[in-house]
C-alpha cells in the first residue's frame, strides 16, 4: 500500500499553521503536496505575502482568520475544519521550513501500527548544530513539567511537527497561543491517550527561519499554564487516578503486587505506611486523602500503601482515634479526663475540648506513625530475608 493510500485509508490530513512565513511557506507546501493533497492551511492573520502565495494553491483548504490571534487558536480552527471534513487524524507541521515534510510517512506508519488512539510528537535532535540555546533549555523545562503532571516522560514536548486524534482530544481548550500546545498534550494524557514522541529532522536556518515567539511574554504565559497544569494534577488528576486504580484491585492482589512484591524498596514502603498512619491520624478531617496523594507524589513514597493504612481513621475507627488523641491531649493539657468516659465520643465532644484532642491527636500522630514505620520495616525486612532461603 502506498503513502497516499494508507493516508486515504486512515483519513488523514495535515494542517499548517502559518503567520508572516512567506519566506520558507511555498517550500513547504510543494514538500506536503509531494507525499498528499489533504491539505488545510490556516492563514493566521498573516501581513506579508502569505495570502498571494496561497492563492497559487487552488487544491489546497485554505482558511484566512482575519487577525492574528495566535498559534493555539490557528490549529483549533484546523482541528475543527479537519473534524469537519471527516478526517480521523490531523498532522500539524510548521511553515517556517525546520520540518521535513518527508517525515510524514513516518506518522503515518505510526499511526496504522496504533492499536488505540494515539498522539504522536515529533522528537528533534536538540544537540545539533544550530539549534538555538533558549529552544534546548526551553524544551527540558517543558518535558519535566510534562512528566511531573501527567507521569509520561518525552524526549521532545514542544516540537510542532504532530499527530494528532482529533475525536479524542479534549472538548474544551481554554488557551490560543504558543502554550496551547502543551495544554493540550497534557490534556489529552489526563484523557488516556497515548502520547508518545518520534524521531524526526529538523533544520534551523538562521537566514530564512521566522519566530513568532516572544521568550518572556510567551515563557510566562508558559509557566502560568504550568501552574494551574501542576495544581489541577496534584489536587484532582492524581488523586482520581489512584482512586480508579484502588479500586480495581482486590484486597488479596493488592497486598501482594503493593505490598510482598512491589519494587518499591522496603524502606520507602515502611516510610509510606508510617506516613499513611500519620496522616489518618493528624486532624485534617476531609482532607487526608488528597494529601496523602498529594505528598505521597512529591516525595516519591509508596501512593498505594500510604492511602490504603492512612484509612486508619475509617468510621468504625474514629471513636477509638478520638478516645485515643483526647487521653494523649490529657498529658498536655490539665483536664480532668472523667468526661472521656461518661460523655459519647463524637465531634461535639471534640468541639468542646478541642485544644486537647488538637494536641493529642497530633502527638499521637507522630508516635503513631513512627512506631508502624519502624515495625513495618521490620516486617518486612523479615519477609525479605525468608524469600531469599
Amino acid at each position: 500500500m502506498t503513502l497516499s493510500e494508507k493516508i486515504e485509508k486512515l483519513r488523514i490530513c495535515v494542517i499548517v499553521p502559518t503567520y508572516n512565513n512567506c519566506k520558507t511557506l511555498g517550500r513547504v507546501l510543494e514538500g506536503i503536496l509531494a507525499q498528499t493533497t489533504h491539505v488545510i492551511v490556516v492563514n493566521d492573520g498573516s501581513t506579508d505575502a502569505t495570502a498571494e502565495i496561497l492563492s497559487q494553491y487552488p487544491q489546497i483548504q485554505i482558511l484566512h482568520l482575519p487577525q492574528n490571534r495566535g498559534k493555539g487558536n490557528a490549529l483549533k480552527t484546523g482541528f475543527a475544519k479537519a473534524r469537519e471534513l471527516g478526517y480521523d487524524y490531523a498532522i500539524t507541521i510548521d511553515s517556517d521550513g525546520q520540518h521535513f515534510p518527508e517525515d510524514i510517512s513516518r506518522f503515518v506508519v505510526n499511526i496504522a501500527e496504533a492499536t488505540q488512539p494515539v498522539l504522536l510528537i515529533g522528537s528533534r535532535d536538540m544537540n545539533q548544530e544550530g539549534v538555538p540555546k533558549n529552544s534546548s533549555f526551553g524544551n527540558r523545562f517543558s518535558n519535566f513539567w510534562f512528566w511531573f503532571e501527567t507521569g509520561i516522560w518525552l524526549q521532545d514536548t514542544q516540537s510542532g511537527y504532530r499527530a494528532y486524534p482529533l475525536h479524542r482530544l479534549p472538548n474544551k481548550l481554554y488557551t490560543r497561543k504558543f502554550e496551547f500546545e502543551i495544554e493540550i498534550i497534557v490534556r489529552s494524557a489526563w484523557k488516556g491517550v497515548l502520547v508518545k514522541n518520534i524521531p524526526i529532522q529538523v533544520l534551523y536556518d538562521p537566514q530564512e527561519r521566522v519566530s513568532h515567539f516572544r521568550p518572556m511574554r510567551d515563557f510566562t504565559r508558559i509557566s502560568i499554564l504550568n501552574t494551574v497544569l501542576v495544581i489541577i494534577s496534584l489536587f484532582y488528576i492524581k488523586p482520581r487516578d489512584f482512586i480508579r486504580n484502588f479500586r480495581k484491585k482486590s484486597i488479596k492482589k493488592f497486598i501482594r503486587e503493593d505490598i510482598l512484591e512491589s519494587n518499591t524498596p522496603k524502606h520507602i514502603k515502611a516510610i509510606s505506611i508510617g506516613f499513611g498512619v500519620f496522616m489518618g491520624i493528624v486532624p485534617l478531617w476531609g482532607l487526608q486523602t488528597i494529601l496523602v496523594i498529594t505528598l505521597s507524589v512529591l516525595f516519591r513514597l509508596n501512593k498505594v500503601l500510604a492511602f490504603a493504612f492512612s484509612n486508619i481513621s475509617i468510621p468504625p475507627m474514629i471513636p477509638f482515634v478520638i478516645f485515643a488523641s483526647l487521653k494523649t491531649g490529657s498529658l498536655f493539657v490539665s483536664e480532668d479526663t472523667s468526661f472521656i468516659f461518661d460523655k459519647k465520643l463524637d465531634f461535639e465532644l471534640v468541639k468542646e475540648h478541642l485544644k486537647q484532642y488538637f494536641i493529642g491527636a497530633v502527638v499521637l500522630a507522630i508516635i503513631a506513625g513512627l512506631v508502624s514505620g519502624f515495625v513495618s520495616y521490620l516486617l518486612l525486612s523479615l519477609k525479605g530475608n525468608k524469600s531469599t532461603h
